[in-house]
């Protein structure tokens, strides 16, 4: 994560590699053309135009992560006012807060507040100058799934430490990286995970600068 942080955008592993390692998951594309969410095995693009449709599998992508999911524990929840709230409800659920948790959450949102970004030219800018124009998008009322992780702040540096969800709406025609949301009702489910594998670059002269 600290190279995508510093600009490094190409991708590195192709689609249809990737779902080998996953069904559920989130990312981005090369060039960080838009938001990547994996659900139930397909790998949707939310562009910058507001767009969302399967990716092409033969795309790559520069950071992604993902897991077979199976939940090991089921929550409904109800009336949840913020992100915050949503993340002290889970914290207070799980028993390690040191493992990593894969987190689905299918329901009916009252509000949804996402964000997307434009592919990139190089010489690439970093992340946080990229963000600062970053087309966001907010919604209400809508059904739909937040796909993502919960990781211990160990993990700084190789992934993103506590929640990084995003969202794919019912109908499949809005998601992104979730900024905010309120829920009326949903049901979570979590998978704890106590292992990851990680595939680095090979022969790349800009990540080994990075």
């Amino acid at each position: 994560i600290d190279a995508l942080l510093a600009g490094y955008y190409d991708g590195v592993i192709r689609l249809d590699e990737l779902t080998k390692f996953g069904d559920f998951g989130i990312g981005t594309f090369d060039r960080l053309d838009g938001e990547m969410i994996v659900l139930d095995g397909i790998i949707y693009q939310f562009k910058a135009d507001g767009k969302i449709h399967k990716a092409d599998l033969n795309g790559t992508s520069p950071f992604a992560s993902v897991v077979n999911f199976k939940s090991n524990l089921t929550l409904p929840v109800k009336s949840i006012k913020s992100y915050n709230d949503f993340q002290s409800i889970i914290d207070s659920t799980i028993k390690n807060k040191n493992l990593f948790y894969a987190v689905k959450v299918m329901g009916t949102f009252s509000y949804i507040k996402t964000r997307t970004v434009p592919p990139q030219e190089k010489p690439y800018k970093p992340l946080s100058e990229v963000t600062k124009t970053q087309p966001v998008f907010e919604k209400k009322e809508q059904t739909g799934t937040l796909v993502g992780f919960r990781l211990p702040a160990f993990t700084s540096g190789v992934n993103v430490p506590g929640y990084h969800l995003h969202f794919l709406s019912s109908d499949k025609t809005f998601g992104g990286h979730v900024l905010e949301f309120s829920l009326d009702e949903a049901n979570v489910e979590i998978q704890e995970i106590n292992k990851f594998y990680m595939t680095l670059p090979e022969d790349d002269s800009a990540f080994g600068n990075i």
